[in-house]
């Protein structure tokens, strides 16, 4: 009977089924977060929490618990670690009032969001755009919408396939600092995109 295998999503466990062989490795993540898992083999809990931890079995049957070397890891999981995609992140980019042009801090932020771009094979990306609010809703969600337009381009000028990248524009209706109606509020005026 194979193992049952519970963790906290952050980690990584690495399980490798060779015939009747298994073995559970757990990684850490790339920020350094060591998570847990839990291995269920024949109604006995093996815990792996540490960095590397290992559990082996033959056949359902536990053999062998013990920690491995980072090395061995690479080069035992080479195939596996190679197919695990880069984690999920989030940028965030703020424009001049009134304007689809960016502030001069997040024209030099930019540099680096196309730079995490160019790292990833297959990025997918969704951009929205955000306003404050000064303006009529309206115009604001056309505002919203020309921010996020602007910011695609500037990835698509990088090759990405257009079909990678998705646009919207959610004009003041999403505040990331709660405020009234006509109030110019710089963090409002801002593109978030989302990165995976």
């Amino acid at each position: 009977m194979g193992a049952v295998v519970a963790g906290v999503a952050i980690a990584l466990a690495i399980l490798l089924n060779r015939g009747h062989e298994e073995r559970v490795v757990l990684v850490p993540a790339p920020d350094g977060h060591i998570g847990t898992v839990v291995i269920e083999r024949d109604g006995k809990k093996t815990t792996l929490n540490t960095a590397y931890a290992s559990s082996r079995a033959v056949g359902g049957r536990e053999v062998e618990n013990a920690t491995v070397q980072q090395e061995e890891v690479g080069r035992e999981f080479a195939d596996t670690l190679a197919a695990i995609p880069a984690n999920p992140v989030k940028f965030t980019l703020y424009f001049i009032t009134g304007t689809d042009e960016l502030t001069d801090e997040s024209k030099a932020e930019l540099q680096g969001v196309l730079d995490e771009l160019r790292r990833r094979p297959a990025p997918d990306i969704l951009v929205i755009g955000h306003t404050d609010t000064v303006g009529s809703p309206v115009d604001n969600d056309a505002l919203s919408l020309q921010r996020a337009q602007a910011m695609r381009e500037e990835m698509l000028s990088l090759g990405i396939p257009p079909d990678r990248i998705r646009a919207s524009g959610r004009g003041e209706r999403e505040l990331l600092i709660p405020t009234d109606d006509g109030i110019d509020e710089p963090r409002n005026r801002r593109v978030e995109i989302n990165v995976r």
